[in-house]
């Protein structure tokens, strides 16, 4: 049986829109935890938090836990999507800044692609290949520019393989995107969760609740909005489109929160960062959400395509 892919309507691309906005307030909230909490330890609090609310949601909801290999995706799903991506991206921004991690992150497109051609779920075509290596220059010209940057090679490799494991989670959930997504995520958080504390337990952090105002309020956003909110969003969408066009939404996350740290940190917006942001959008529009990359974005015939068994 194959899988139709359609082309995104307004609910798949609104739905696009407020990940956008969600994810990219994510950034600015985790530089505010980080500022009290243990980096591993903040994850592992907003995770379990996040966790808590998806089980009492699947148990008010009265979904059917899934079995067999729907639970062993979604394991995986969870391990790679929380645990393994934020595990290593918290480690690599104690090493460098965020605009270099974003430049790493903007990959992710392009990463999520070529898994996706290599696992025979999607065709590698050639204007996502363009859209996704025009987004990754707008946002290595807008966080690095013409500057002259030292990325010594652990963080790059670090970054390299959260991209991987991010992109590949993206797939992954896309094979689970039948299945309900407070299910999906009630098991693969908690998964990411719990691997998280036993990462943090051995890094020594200190096991504290946040006191700081700004802190709380960014735990409470990461926690309901840019966990809960967001993994849901990225589970619709992808349920509608392919899982290289949703990818592109950690190209435009940079976006957000420029324009975010403009408005609630005073930062400068630069020329620099305009032009950046231009790039970005033109390939992402060109690679993912123009009419022609649409039409073009259907999947192939593959048993692995073929969607799990439903779980609701």
């Amino acid at each position: 049986m194959n899988v139709p892919t359609r082309s995104p309507g307004s609910s798949t691309m609104a739905a696009f829109a407020i990940a956008v906005t969600l994810g990219g307030g994510n950034f600015l909230a985790v530089r505010f935890s980080n500022r009290e909490l243990d980096p591993t330890w903040g994850a592992t609090l907003r995770f379990s938090a996040a966790a808590v609310l998806f089980i009492v949601i699947a148990l008010v909801l009265r979904l059917r836990w899934p079995r067999g290999r729907v639970l062993a995706l979604n394991v995986v799903f969870g391990l790679l999507s929380t645990a393994v991506f934020y595990a290593l991206m918290y480690w690599a921004l104690v090493r460098v800044t965020a605009g270099v991690a974003t430049v790493i992150l903007a990959i992710v497109p392009l990463v999520t692609l070529l898994l996706a051609a290599a696992q025979r779920t999607e065709r590698l075509r050639g204007r996502a290949v363009v859209g996704s290596l025009l987004a990754f220059g707008g946002i290595a010209w807008m966080t690095v520019g013409p500057n002259e940057v030292i990325l010594p090679p652990a963080p790059l490799l670090v970054m390299l393989g959260a991209a991987v494991a991010v992109g590949q989670s993206v797939i992954l959930g896309k094979k689970l995107s039948t299945n309900h997504p407070a299910m999906t995520n009630a098991v693969g958080i908690s998964t990411g969760a719990i691997a998280l504390l036993a990462m943090s337990a051995l890094a020594g952090d200190r096991w504290v609740l946040p006191t700081q105002p700004e802190v709380v309020w960014s735990v409470l956003y990461l926690v309901t909005l840019g966990s809960v909110g967001l993994f849901v969003l990225i589970l619709l969408v992808v349920r509608h489109w392919t899982a290289s066009a949703t990818s592109y939404m950690f190209v435009l996350f940079p976006i957000i929160t420029m324009l975010l740290e403009a408005w609630l940190a005073d930062e400068a917006i630069t020329a620099q960062g305009v032009v950046g942001a231009v790039m970005v959008m033109s390939g992402v529009w060109f690679g993912a959400l123009s009419p022609g990359a649409r039409r073009s974005a259907d999947l192939i015939s593959s048993k692995d395509v073929r969607p799990v068994l439903e779980t609701h």
